[in-house]
């Protein structure tokens, strides 16, 4: 099967997304690839399906991962990875971990008991019939993102459902800090602000601690990035809601239909009430290049 474009989320990535809600790619590596250790700016899971990989981290020390087992790394782990065989695996990339409600979670880190030690977990048959599926959908030239999305809901509820609490606890146990991070605030409240002063005020910072921090992790300055979530979400409401014109303009805070419809014309090329019609009629619409 041919490889798909692949990184860990590595700050010194070039072509990655610097910040995403749910991405599932599959890879294979020749033996004796290696990928440098570098800080991980997203929570992912790895899951074997063929071949060994040596994986050094915090949480995983010269750890050697084969084939049906798989691990998580938070984010702000510093992650090594060289392929001991030819290997294929799955990597899932989150924010936040979809079906798993706030209650699950509290009862899973109630019975984590410290100093935790990382052991792999292995696939159940119901989820590795799940995982070496996905290389096919996956390796697709256009896979579809609301079907990747049903698998990542399922893939997390098979994890979360149908293992005992004390291997989710100390599985899950490397995000406990997540929702104190930086990024989880960011995640949580972008599209709740108008501008980076409200933002960095919002979160305690002073405007410019914010826009240091914010840089350092994705890479961009914060108001771009703001602009390209809303871009984001814009044409995914255009294409896939029924949602009013008006309703999106106050969605995405435009004071003014003409101040959006100026956006649109700026950002997708034309106005939102044509770009919803030539999604309706099948012609792709997309951010101007």
């Amino acid at each position: 099967m041919p490889g798909n474009s692949f990184c860990i989320q590595y700050t010194n990535c070039t072509g990655c997304p610097k910040a995403v809600e749910n991405i599932l790619i599959y890879r294979n590596l020749p033996k004796g690839e290696h990928i440098p250790k570098d800080k991980c700016t997203q929570n992912c899971m790895l899951f074997m399906i063929k071949g060994e990989l040596l994986i050094n981290s915090e949480e995983y020390p010269g750890n050697t991962l084969r084939e049906r087992q798989f691990i998580l790394q938070a984010i702000g782990s510093k992650v090594e990875i060289l392929a001991l065989t030819d290997v294929e695996y799955v990597v899932y990339w989150f924010n936040e971990l979809p079906l798993l409600c706030e209650d699950r979670y509290k009862e899973m880190m109630e019975h984590t008991e410290v100093p935790v030690t990382y052991t792999p977990l292995i696939m159940s048959e119901r989820l590795y019939h799940l995982v070496t599926s996905m290389p096919e959908f996956l390796n697709e030239e256009t896979p579809c993102g609301k079907y990747i999305d049903l698998k990542c809901k399922e893939l997390v509820f098979l994890i979360t459902n149908f293992y005992p609490l004390p291997q989710l606890s100390s599985f899950f146990y490397p995000i406990s800090t997540y929702t104190e991070s930086f990024h989880y605030f960011v995640m949580q409240n972008y599209s709740n602000v108008k501008n980076v002063e409200e933002f960095a005020h919002l979160g305690g910072y002073t405007t410019t601690t914010f826009r240091r921090l914010f840089k350092n992790l994705y890479g961009m300055p914060v108001y771009e990035w703001i602009l390209e979530k809303k871009r984001e979400g814009i044409l995914e409401d255009l294409q896939h809601t029924k949602m009013r014109i008006t309703e999106i303009c106050n969605k995405y805070g435009f004071d003014s239909l003409s101040h959006f419809a100026h956006f649109c014309k700026d950002s997708f090329g034309d106005t939102p009430r044509a770009l919803r019609k030539k999604a309706a009629s099948g012609e792709k619409i997309g951010k101007i290049q």
